[in-house]
């Protein structure tokens, strides 16, 4: 069952549009301003979220660029008709396609079908083709890897791990997006298996000629694959 997101400070209509895409077969779950939402969408592995821009506390167009700061779940902005700065703003961010209020929830149903089918195929393409990251190379087709030309002998969860941050190779992923695609929960307070499977990663992979790891931590944030 794929997971909705519905952030609404519009009580009666986030209870329309929950029902009726709940009817649709999607597991719906709501927020009712932006920093909730910016807190489930960190903590939830949502497949996708419609947001709206007007709303207490921080506006859809900041929680779009807090989401798209870590994470790149498929977004749908729900906007006033006829705001086109709102419109424009948000697609240049990171948006993946926009429904002007007031609209029916069959039109929103058809919007997140598409937006779903469409990211769905995306993935699957992704997912069959080589990743290069530098000297690293992973399979994921096999889930076989190489590194400087030679086999990387890895578990399953080392795999999962690499494949994340070399799909983000050279910028900062963290903790929470990393447990969320490589494990597919989010992050438990206290839980260090990330940094375990990581320190066992570092060692596989050596040192640069610097002397530094090839995964460079954030103390806080996240990790970072580096490439040469």
């Amino acid at each position: 069952m794929m997971k909705v997101l519905l952030v609404d400070d519009d009580m009666e209509l986030t209870a329309l549009l929950q029902e009726y895409l709940s009817e649709e077969g999607y597991d719906v779950s709501t927020a009712v301003d932006g920093r909730s939402a910016v807190n489930a969408a960190m903590n939830n592995a949502a497949d996708l979220i419609v947001l709206d821009v007007m709303m207490p506390r921080m506006n859809g167009i900041e929680v779009l660029r807090r989401i798209r700061e870590c994470s790149q779940v498929p977004i749908l902005m729900l906007t006033a008709r006829g705001d086109d700065v709102d419109r424009i703003t948000g697609l240049n961010l990171g948006a993946d396609d926009y429904v002007p209020k007031p609209c029916s929830p069959g039109e929103l149903a058809a919007r997140v079908r598409a937006i779903l089918r469409r990211t769905s195929q995306s993935s699957q393409a992704e997912a069959k083709a080589p990743i290069i990251a530098g000297r690293l190379v992973l399979h994921p087709a096999n889930r076989s890897a190489e590194w400087d030309g030679h086999a990387l002998d890895l578990t399953g969860t080392e795999f999962s791990l690499l494949e994340v941050l070399a799909r983000h190779a050279g910028e900062l992923v963290s903790k929470q997006e990393i447990s969320k695609r490589a494990f597919g929960q989010p992050l438990a307070p206290f839980d260090r298996r990330i940094d375990v499977h990581i320190s066992s990663v570092r060692q596989k992979l050596g040192r640069r000629n610097d002397g530094q790891s090839q995964i460079l931590s954030v103390r806080g944030q996240g990790y970072q694959l580096l490439v040469d």
